[in-house]
């Protein structure tokens, strides 16, 4: 948003320097980009008229020109602008005059004709328009005036960066409120003599979409002048606003856009058949805008039409069949209030960006329309006559914009501020900001204004206070905190202490969306419901995973097809379970899921190449159980599930409750994920997990060890696990170490048969074991496996 100091200082005219507005409007969260001089530096050029214009006789493309300056003493000056003439009031800059570039005006002659100065074009003043001559300024320029002066160069064009929430202070009339606010100043408001009608003519108004459009306002005007000169202080306002001039009705509906903020449209009333509508497209209609484009209107777009075409799209862009013209007589001026989500996104997706939809994007203020209008008829019938009809509305009260009711309370303030602000500092400051307050016991009931649409919770006044008061009001303490030893349980094991074991192990962390693929979460979980997005980002992640199997499969997949041989990924994060007995009816859990495919390890010329398995990830999750020093509470049993591989699946129990899986992916799921090569994975429930015992010390034994080898020959069902934790419970104190070494089946074994190694290391921490008390405990072992399992000690 770029404005005028002086167009500025017209509505309020604190007594404070150039420097310290813009730092005033930066502070008040109006950021300023830049602050720019409206023209170079130049002095000595004055208003002047062309008394005679002739033709140089030895130049075809030079005049010969006497200018009056108001002296009574005519100058001659030799000028080759194409469009001076005699009667023009023109910039002349006499002798002694510096222009920029620091070009000094001297007595000369041209082609033998004495030059005693020079007519100046604005480009020749450092002054941003574009012209193909001197300046032409109004016949009534009061001669001898310094242009400076006359034009009010001695300004600045400031430009502010707005936040979206400040859309108010996209018009004159909102950046003055702010700068009135911070000073303390009135804020006057431009006066016009308010509008008759003198006719009856009026154009019929249907609006079918009140929801979009709230509010609308025409009104006919007829017997214009369009061909009327637009005034000079309204292209220069409008210049310094960034806006070019171009016709008188344009300027006019560029000007109250700038001044209030509020977006206008006039269509040629001669093209229009039968009633405006406010619709919307039906999808195929189209429509050439006014910079000449074509665009197909899509059905969800608001447009203003008549009987016969759409005319413009509705708050973003003016149609070319009905626009004004050099043929045009009489005009509709529209003026409407938009709701901002009818119109976001809308020019966006045509490729369109206007001033219009910008400010209909951000909201204008829906109680303004009847003013602007007046505002706007005043200035078209002083600039190119005509008479005007009736103001014709439509209106939907119910789907107008009310202004928000806000309770603010004392507590509140002083607890986000820091900072006791006094309670009439506070309703003066939201007085001035034009909110009612009604002041109640410790709080305020706040009805915010119309143009502060941006207001809704109580955190909002707030902030007002406080960028009103003054954030450089507020002193800076530094907070207090008291240094207390953390809560936790020396039980707990850190999820930290998980992550940096994988990673040490070779693994790396992955971090996939929560949103997943249905068809390929299916697979994985065939017929588990899975609780599905509303609006998702697309349609490949528009369910909520029910395990990381989705996530870490897709992974692998992605890394494989890059020429990733040796993938190991781990990853922590929520399932989500649909749960009716949920109180948000799903059910989210902490899981921990892992990885691996291809070789065990990188290859090298001294170790062999050799595929993972199930007991690598096996190993991996056992140091991880290992962290918790309470290994005999978890186990491990033979399991399926729809992801795994048949004979390749185990379950992981904790105290005999199930908190995950562990096995080989199913070969039928390697092609849809994209798996090169056998991929074996786990996951398990993170709080199962992070729950340790306390390791108890113990004396080191300083009596030798013993270690006695068994092979016991079991039927290949039982589970060497299950054998394991027998021989434990058999060995009972003098048991300190089991291990199994060797599984064996094959010759020597009957089928249907196994035979497992295992390595005994008994020791005593007060004394030297016997041989006989060793081999009462091999023996009980033996006994007790033979009971069990029925097992066999291997011949």
């Amino acid at each position: 948003m770029k404005f005028s100091e002086s167009w500025l200082r017209e509505w309020v005219n604190p007594a404070v320097s150039r420097e310290a507005l813009s730092h005033q409007i930066t502070m008040a969260g109006l950021e300023v980009d830049g602050v720019d001089a409206v023209a170079a530096e130049f002095n000595g050029v004055v208003i002047g008229e062309v008394v005679e214009c002739g033709q140089h006789p030895d130049a075809d493309k030079l005049r010969v020109t006497k200018v009056s300056v108001g002296s009574g003493e005519l100058i001659d000056i030799v000028c080759g602008a194409p469009n001076c003439r005699q009667g023009l009031r023109v910039a002349v800059a006499m002798v002694g005059a510096v222009l920029p570039g620091d070009f000094k005006i001297k007595k000369a002659k041209l082609r033998g004709m004495p030059s005693e100065g020079m007519l100046c074009s604005y480009s020749e003043l450092g002054i941003d328009i574009d012209s193909d001559g001197i300046i032409e300024l109004p016949l009534d320029a009061p001669l001898g005036t310094d242009l400076r002066e006359y034009l009010q160069l001695d300004d600045a064009v400031i430009e502010v960066d707005l936040t979206a929430n400040r859309a108010d202070c996209l018009g004159m009339v909102g950046l003055a409120r702010e700068v009135g606010v911070l000073n303390r100043a009135a804020v006057t408001e431009p006066q016009w003599q308010a509008v008759t009608p003198t006719i009856d003519a009026k154009v019929a108004i249907n609006v079918k979409e009140s929801a979009a459009c709230p509010r609308y306002l025409g009104r006919v005007v007829k017997n214009v002048n369009v061909k009327a000169a637009t005034p000079l202080w309204m292209q220069e306002k409008l210049r310094r606003s960034g806006i070019r001039s171009i016709d008188p009705i344009v300027d006019i509906t560029n000007f109250v856009l700038v001044e209030f903020g509020q977006p206008m449209h006039a269509f040629d009333l001669a093209k229009l058949t039968g009633d405006i509508q406010v619709r919307l497209g039906n999808g195929e209609e189209k429509i050439t805008l006014l910079d000449g484009s074509e665009v197909t209107i899509p059905s969800d777009t608001l447009v203003i039409a008549d009987d016969a075409r759409p005319l413009a799209l509705a708050g973003v862009f003016g149609g070319e069949y009905s626009g004004v013209s050099d043929t045009t007589q009489d005009i509709l001026l529209e003026c409407a209030f938009f709701a901002p989500l009818a119109i976001m996104g809308k020019s966006r997706r045509l490729g369109l960006h206007t001033d219009s939809s910008h400010r209909f994007e951000r909201g204008v203020d829906p109680e303004m329309q009847h003013k602007v209008m007046d505002r706007a008829t005043r200035l078209v019938l002083d600039i190119c006559g005509g008479e005007a009809g009736p103001v014709v509305e439509a209106k939907s009260d119910a789907d107008l914009p009310k202004p928000a009711q806000i309770l603010l309370r004392r507590s509140k303030l002083d607890k986000i501020l820091g900072h006791h602000v006094p309670d009439s500092d506070v309703v003066e400051i939201l007085e001035r900001l034009g909110f009612g307050v009604v002041a109640g016991e410790g709080s305020w009931q706040v009805t915010t204004a119309t143009y502060r649409f941006d207001m809704a919770i109580e955190e909002d006044l707030i902030e007002e206070v406080a960028r009103i008061y003054g954030y450089n009001n507020i002193p800076n303490v530094a907070p207090v905190a008291s240094l207390r030893m953390s809560d936790h349980k020396e039980t707990d094991l850190s999820l930290k202490r998980v992550r940096s074991l994988l990673v040490a192990r070779g693994f790396q962390e992955a971090v996939t969306y929560s949103f997943v693929d249905p068809k390929l979460q299916n697979l994985v979980h065939p017929g588990e419901q899975a609780m599905v997005l509303p609006n998702p980002i697309s349609s490949e992640m528009s369910a909520m995973r029910l395990s990381m199997f989705t996530g870490l499969l897709t992974a692998v997949g992605y890394n494989q097809s890059r020429q990733q041989g040796r993938v190991r990924l781990f990853e922590t994060g929520l399932r989500f379970v649909p749960d009716i007995n949920a109180e948000s009816g799903v059910r989210q859990q902490a899981m921990l899921g892992c990885v691996i495919t291809g070789l065990q390890n990188d290859e090298h010329w001294a170790m062999e190449s050799k595929t993972v398995d199930f007991f690598d990830l096996k190993g991996d999750l056992e140091a991880i159980i290992g962290l918790t020093v309470s290994a005999s509470e978890f186990s491990f049993r033979v399991a399926t599930h729809s992801a795994l591989h048949p004979g390749q699946c185990a379950e992981i129990l904790r105290n005999d409750r199930v908190i995950g899986h562990i096995g080989a992916i199913h070969p039928s799921l390697e092609k849809p994920f994209g798996l090169n090569g056998k991929t074996i994975v786990f996951e398990l429930e993170l709080d199962a997990l992070l729950h340790t015992s306390l390791p108890l010390a113990q004396a080191v034994s300083k009596f030798p060890a013993n270690r006695r080898d068994i092979a016991v020959v079991v039927d290949e069902s039982v589970s060497a696990g299950d054998v394991m934790k027998l021989i434990r419970k058999v060995g009972e104190n003098q048991l300190v170490g089991i291990n199994l070494f060797d599984v064996y089946l094959g010759k020597g074994v009957e089928p249907g048969k196994k035979s497992l190694a295992i390595a005994l290391t008994l020791q005593d921490t007060t004394r030297t074991l016997e041989e006989k008390e060793i081999a009462e405990t091999v023996e009980s072992v033996v006994s007790a496996l033979k009971t069990e399992f029925n097992a066999s000690l291997r011949d």
